[in-house]
């Protein structure tokens, strides 16, 4: 959720808040507060409440405004159903390779992630075992 800024000395960098569970960062339109994740099905109706409880917390600490957008941001996150992102060779198409489902850090994984799928693909021994990762172990 993006909200003016009333604070008497502007943010220059993000806060984390690790006891709060928020992050609080400037940005062009004012400060954004986000927090965690959720998981729910699509057709759930959306839930506030870690939002509201952040907000009540750093609304005075931070000098949140107004809020800025009509509603927050919620988006799909590319999950498996072990929470593992699938990497490696395609078990039914030769020369199909995956590497997504990373949850919502497929940007902090992804140069780990090349490097595993790179090393597989020119049959160099992976850095580490692949087993957990592969597509192949949801049959």
């Amino acid at each position: 959720m993006h909200y003016a800024s009333e604070a008497r000395a502007p943010l220059v960098r993000p806060v984390v808040d690790i006891e709060g569970g928020y992050v609080v960062a400037p940005m062009r339109r004012g400060l954004r507060l986000t927090t965690g994740v959720e998981l729910a099905t699509r057709e759930r109706e959306p839930n506030y409440a870690q939002l509201d409880a952040a907000e009540r917390e750093a609304r005075p600490v931070f000098g949140l405004g107004a809020r800025l957008d009509e509603t927050p941001w919620m988006g799909l996150r590319p999950c498996t159903p072990d929470m593992r992102p699938l990497l490696g060779p395609a078990p039914r198409h030769a020369g199909l390779w995956f590497a997504f489902g990373h949850n919502h850090h497929g940007l902090t994984l992804g140069p780990v992630t090349g490097r595993l799928v790179a090393e597989q693909i020119v049959g160099e021994t992976p850095f580490t075992d692949p087993a957990p990762y592969l597509p192949a172990r949801f049959g």
